[in-house]
């Protein structure tokens, strides 16, 4: 019973996910409910107190990130930078293998204490002891396989610093929604950057990123046909073969 219970809170959960786009185009995800916005509103206590007088502030020369020729990079809880995902993966790997194995054993028992005599009287004509037992076996294997992959991205999302840790390592994280007729394009990326490796643009590239999370999908109409129905996929891990 607790098991049909489970099955069915699944089953409830999973209908009200695809129900948010019967009839209508997928819903944005609300963006007061994402970290970047938590990010932004609480960047955190600055380390130091900066003082600048007005002729500091008028001046073209200042030292601070707003100057002219001041670090523009995103550097603290809240800034935004650009991840540039340029994957371009092609993988090939060809494995074969085989094994053989042949093996026999004869055995006779012409003399045992002069059993094999006296059972032989009471054989049929023509049956004789020499070979009373003969093993034979052969096996042989063989096993092919391959693999071959190529995957190919390319994408640039703006990730907000959501996090610095101790270290001066910044957590990022990055999401974009591109809502297509009654399609909706997700990425995601989140993960861990050292601020010296942001160029001066205030780009990052995706293989700089520790950790890193890519995710590209979708939601919508189109996915739904794509997939299979909630109650093939619960039999598919529930059923043994």
């Amino acid at each position: 019973m607790r098991k049909i219970c489970l099955i069915a809170t699944a089953g409830s959960l999973a209908a009200c996910t695809s129900a948010d786009h019967i009839g209508k185009p997928p819903s944005f995800t609300p963006m007061m409910e994402t970290r970047e916005h938590s990010a932004m509103i609480y960047p955190g206590l600055p380390e130091t107190v900066e003082r600048h007088s007005i002729a500091d502030a008028s001046s073209l020369w200042r030292g601070d990130r707003k100057s002219l020729l001041g670090d523009r990079r995103a550097l603290q809880q809240g800034d935004i930078m650009t991840v540039v995902i340029e994957i371009d993966d092609k993988a090939e790997i060809s494995n074969t293998t085989s094994r053989s194995r042949d093996g026999s054993d004869d055995l006779s028992i012409p003399d045992f204490l002069g059993v094999p005599q006296r059972v032989v009287k009471k054989w049929p004509d023509g049956a004789s002891p020499d070979n009373a037992i003969g093993l034979s076996s052969s096996s042989a294997s063989k096993g092919d396989g391959s693999v071959r992959r190529k995957e190919k991205l390319t994408l640039r999302v703006a990730a907000t610093i959501v996090e610095v840790l101790p270290n001066g390592v910044l957590a990022i994280e990055g999401t974009q929604e591109v809502r297509v007729n009654f399609e909706m394009r997700e990425l995601l990326v989140n993960g861990y950057v050292r601020p010296e490796d942001i160029s001066r643009q205030n780009e990052i590239t995706y293989d700089k990123i520790a950790s890193a999370r890519i995710s590209y999908g979708g939601r919508g109409q189109i996915t739904d046909m794509q997939q299979p129905r909630y109650g093939r996929q619960i039999l598919d891990a529930v059923l043994p073969f």
